[in-house]
């Protein structure tokens, strides 16, 4: 079973419609569908905004659904002038930039029981995904993902990212999404279509494209999933 999560209705709502013999089940206020993705068994929902509701609605997908995959998608900002509104990200890792135990001597973003700042991706999935996103002729990047419980939208905060992480893409659910996965053996992968930089054009630059964005990431899946037939 593959388990899509998107923090967004626009992230998610085209898959939704997309899944063959569907079924909704609401949990914990999460409307979980359940179909089949070009003959792939899949379950797609919206979480909502930030880590904790990333985390609840991973946890259910693996607990409830039976997930032996999660691919997190969405949009997110650049962190890189290398990367530009439009492109896509695909992350190698994903790491938690406001998770901070510093004071008590630990590695900014370290995460006890994970015991890593970092949290690799599948390989095999993301290379997948990475295909699928070149077939469509969509730029893409490959890097660190950082996630955090804010919208970035300051050039400080972003720069501030970029020298402790890393980092090429910024967001609010990946690292949750990774978190969880790792605690239960789950392959996972997140995908993040560019919507803004990051700064302080970000607000005006967010609304506008995030359409675009999202339309991007729904097509790198429907592709993944053709692949695999």
């Amino acid at each position: 079973m593959l388990g899509i999560v998107g923090a967004m209705d626009i992230e998610v709502s085209a898959l939704k419609k997309m899944l063959q013999a569907a079924s909704v089940k609401n949990i914990a206020g999460i409307d979980f569908a359940c179909g089949s993705l070009c003959s792939t068994k899949a379950v797609v929902a919206q979480c909502n905004p930030g880590k904790v509701n990333a985390a609840l609605c991973t946890q259910i997908m693996i607990d409830l659904f039976g997930a032996d995959c999660i691919i997190n998608i969405g949009v997110g900002c650049s962190l890189s002038g290398r990367v530009s509104i439009g492109d896509i990200v695909i992350a190698t890792d994903v790491c938690q930039h406001d998770f901070d135990l510093s004071p008590l001597g630990s590695p900014l973003g370290f995460i006890d029981g994970i015991d890593a700042v970092k949290i690799e991706t599948s390989p095999a999935v993301s290379d997948a995904l990475a295909k699928a996103a070149e077939a469509l002729g969509y730029k893409l990047h490959r890097g660190t993902i950082a996630s955090g419980d804010v919208f970035i939208a300051s050039s400080q905060l972003k720069s501030q990212i970029v020298n402790n992480f890393g980092a090429v893409c910024g967001e609010m659910e990946g690292g949750a999404v990774g978190h969880v996965c790792r605690a239960n053996g789950v392959p996972f992968s997140v995908l993040r279509s560019v919507s803004d930089g990051g700064d302080e054009t970000a607000q005006l630059d967010f609304p506008s494209f995030k359409k675009i964005a999202a339309e991007k990431s729904t097509a790198i899946i429907s592709e993944y999933v053709k692949s695999k037939i």
